[in-house]
């Protein structure tokens, strides 16, 4: 019975002390450090920068006018197509005139009476101032001649000014073009009733050099005044704009600066002009405006790829002694194209690590060197 126990015993003890030879061995691995994680690094460098700020925009017309009827009739006639160049003074549209002229027919009628009977008025005024001379009619006849006469004049210049006016509505029935450009496409059509005043016919708007609308913020006022007061020839192509990935191939300048800020939203509205030769700009065209920006001298970049993004804050990894990695908070600037300028957070001459950043964490240490195939792992 002791035997057994004794048996029993040893072997209890026996497998505490290999079970406790294995936590040792486990320990150690554990306690061994991973290998390096290969990356690779780039230097951190300052250049002048050279990029393009952009802004959304609107394209527009720098004149343009909507064309209604001053006189209310039928369109008798259509003088243009659509789409198509007009000059200043071009007939467009001819609206029915037979009312117009019987009244103006009226109107002159009724002036060459009213000037018959000044005619008459100013005979009688003459005839009884002559005879007051020699005192062969009464004072009161005199009077009344000349009230006469008076009234007779009054009536000729209402009429005249009636006759004017019916000629205008006649002149008005001939709509023309106000102003040389681009007609759009005619929003009535032959045989339609307008109305005085509210039905648009058409627009004209001119169409070289096209205008191209942006707001800024406030806080950018200056740096455009001063890009204004320098002015910009062509051959700087400052201000280009873009649709998509396509550049429209001819730069532009400033036109004006709006005259006040917008209270609400803190920005101010820019214009900038393009020659439009070729007719490739619309009104209401989206595009974006492209302003060159040349004032970030010996900006410190670096590859974009090497930024990570944790809960809106961006960060690299600095690689320091032993080749061990430190994560640092940096403060992005403008990107310039696979390249981002650092505001805040590098120093040129630093070391970060490019690629491989995704299996890195604080403390990594990493090699640069390439990886071993699986046959040299093997030996």
């Amino acid at each position: 019975m002791i035997d057994k126990r004794l048996y029993l015993f040893s072997f209890l003890i026996c497998g505490i002390l290999i079970t406790s030879c294995g936590d040792k061995k486990n320990d150690a691995a554990q306690q061994q450090a991973p290998p390096p994680t290969p990356v690779t690094t780039a230097e951190v460098t300052s250049t002048d920068a050279v990029y393009y700020d952009e802004y959304p925009a609107t394209i527009t017309a720098l004149d343009q006018i909507n064309i209604t009827s001053q006189v209310t009739g039928y369109v008798t006639a259509i003088h243009f197509k659509d789409g198509q160049k007009v000059q200043k003074g071009e007939l467009l549209y001819s609206i029915d005139q037979q009312i117009y002229q019987a009244n103006l027919q009226q109107a002159m009628a009724n002036l060459q009476l009213q000037q018959a009977n000044l005619d008459k008025s100013s005979k009688d005024a003459d005839r009884y101032h002559e005879l007051d001379k020699h005192d062969a009619v009464a004072k009161q006849q005199v009077d009344y001649a000349d009230a006469a006469l008076e009234v007779s004049k009054k009536q000729v210049a209402a009429a005249k000014a009636n006759v004017a006016s019916l000629q205008s509505n006649v002149q008005f029935s001939s709509i023309r073009s106000p102003l040389s450009g681009t007609i759009g496409i005619s929003q009535v059509k032959q045989g339609t009733l307008v109305t005085a005043g509210n039905t648009v016919l058409n627009t004209v708007s001119t169409d070289n050099p096209m205008a191209v609308d942006f707001t800024i913020d406030q806080k950018q006022i200056y740096r455009f005044e001063k890009i204004k007061e320098e002015g910009t020839e062509p051959k700087d192509s400052v201000f280009t704009i873009a649709f998509g990935d396509d550049v429209y191939p001819y730069p532009g300048k400033i036109s004006l600066i709006d005259r006040a800020v917008d209270p609400q939203t803190g920005t101010l509205k820019i214009r900038l002009v393009f020659a439009n030769d070729k007719s490739m700009l619309k009104a209401g065209m989206n595009a974006t405006v492209r302003v060159k920006n040349t004032a970030s001298k010996n900006a410190t970049i670096i590859p974009y790829e090497a930024v990570t993004e944790q809960l809106g804050e961006f960060y690299v990894y600095v690689v320091g002694d032993s080749s061990r990695v430190t994560q640092q908070k940096v403060v992005l600037g403008t990107q310039v194209e696979s390249n981002v300028i650092i505001k805040d957070g590098l120093k040129p001459g630093e070391t970060i690590v490019v690629k491989g950043v995704q299996n890195l964490h604080q403390g990594s240490v990493i090699t640069t060197a390439a990886p071993k195939s699986a046959a040299q792992q093997q030996k």
